[in-house]
Formats: C-alpha cells, sequence, structure tokens
C-alpha cells in the first residue's frame, strides 16, 4: 500500500540547510493500523506531509497503492489526494456555518459527485461514526468529540484507502479520545481501512498494530505489538 524509499527533505532557511528527513525507508502494508510517533523536531510532521501527497520529497520515492507519486505535480497531487487518502486534523477544519451534512458532503463537491449521491454516502458516514441523528447540527452545536466524529466522516465520504489521522485527539479529553481512537481502530479492522496515526502520546499510539518511531530525520524504531 505505502513503500517509501530513503526519503529526504531539505529546506532552506536563507544560508543554512536544514534537513528533515535523512533517508527514512518502511513499507506500510493495505490493512495495517500505524502509528508515527516522535518529539518535536523529530520530522513526524514532514512524513506526514509526504505521505499526504500535501509535500513532495528532496530525494528518494513514494509508491502509494502501486503509483510513484513522490515526483508528481501540483494538479497530479491534488488528484490523488481527492481519490486516495481521507485526512482527520487536530482541530477538526469544520466550516462553521455548514451543517454536519454539508461539511461532509465538501470533498464530494469538489470531486463533482452529483447531489443525491453526496447525499447518500455523507448520510451513510455520519451514521458509521454514530452522528446520524446529528447530520443538521452546525459545529458549535456539537461537542469536541462530536466534531471529529464528523471530521471522520468526511475523510471517509471519498472512499479512501489511506486515513491519515495527525493528532486527532490532541484538542480533545481522555475519555472522548478513546472513543475517537475506538472507531479509527473499527474502521481498520471492520472495512479494512489502512490508518497512519501521527501521535506523540503512548495511551493514543497504543491502539495501533505497528508503531515508527522518529528522530533527528530518521527511523530509529519500527515495532509491532497487540493493540489496545
Amino acid at each position: 500500500m505505502i513503500t517509501v524509499q530513503n526519503l529526504t527533505k531539505t529546506y532552506q532557511m536563507g544560508d543554512v540547510q536544514v534537513n528533515a528527513l535523512n533517508g527514512v525507508s518502511f513499507e506500510i502494508n493495505k490493512g495495517e493500523f500505524v502509528a508515527l510517533m516522535g518529539p518535536s523536531g523529530s520530522g513526524k510532521s514532514t512524513m506526514m506531509n509526504l505521505l499526504g501527497c500535501l509535500d513532495t520529497p528532496t530525494s528518494g520515492t513514494y509508491t502509494l497503492d502501486g503509483n510513484q507519486v513522490s515526483q508528481l505535480d501540483d494538479v497530479e497531487l491534488s488528484a490523488v489526494r481527492a481519490q486516495k487518502l481521507g485526512f482527520i486534523f487536530q482541530q477538526y477544519n469544520l466550516l462553521p456555518r455548514q451543517s454536519a451534512l454539508r461539511n461532509v458532503e465538501l470533498p464530494l463537491i469538489y470531486r463533482g459527485i452529483p447531489g443525491s449521491e453526496r447525499h447518500t454516502r455523507a448520510a451513510a458516514a455520519l451514521d458509521i461514526v454514530g452522528m446520524g441523528d446529528r447530520m443538521e447540527h452546525r459545529p458549535n452545536e456539537l461537542s469536541g468529540g462530536q466534531q471529529q466524529r464528523v471530521a471522520i466522516a468526511r475523510a471517509l465520504s471519498g472512499s479512501p484507502s489511506v486515513i491519515l489521522a495527525d493528532e486527532p485527539t490532541g484538542a480533545l479529553d481522555t475519555k472522548t479520545s478513546a472513543e475517537i481512537m475506538s472507531i479509527l481502530q473499527r474502521l481498520n479492522r471492520e472495512q479494512g481501512l489502512t490508518v497512519v496515526l501521527v501521535t506523540h502520546e503512548h495511551d493514543v499510539a497504543a491502539y495501533a498494530e505497528r508503531v515508527l518511531t522518529m528522530r533527528d530525520g530518521e527511523l530509529v524504531s519500527d515495532q509491532k505489538q497487540t493493540p489496545r
């Protein structure tokens, strides 16, 4: 599903070069639930940007679902994001004046999906995350956990191959965090979705079946575990 080989990423900061990634290689199989961990400055956010086709590497290759995507242009990367990837963020990124249903429909609007199909797919995604009875509520009428469920439904609506979750529980309390992680775990197990999770919390990473640990732009550990 995901193969990265010798990925490097170098940023030019004035006269100084910053090496955010230094030859990172790993594979993630279809249907795996993987946590990407590391301290601030470890390179995990840079790696997530590359996996999400939000940036391109300085060198090395990234293959997603059989397609080499590391050197695609912006238009091609946008198409890959729309067709293959679903994103979940720490701050939900919901439009405040739109209903939960409308927020979930938005990615489908950008893809040109007809209205009736958009509605059906968005409603089904909200049902999956337990928000079928809240689809007409706006974000300010929902708790943080409910907003994150809507954000997960939005990620699901495009039928992605991979879910990329960037600190999805960072703004939530412990109980709600456990509920959100249980949803991601269920989507992985019951629907076979590949999930890549960025977190700095060991309690959150415990829900994954494999943990990749980064430090100073390098992969320093790749361990399998029994999920929580």
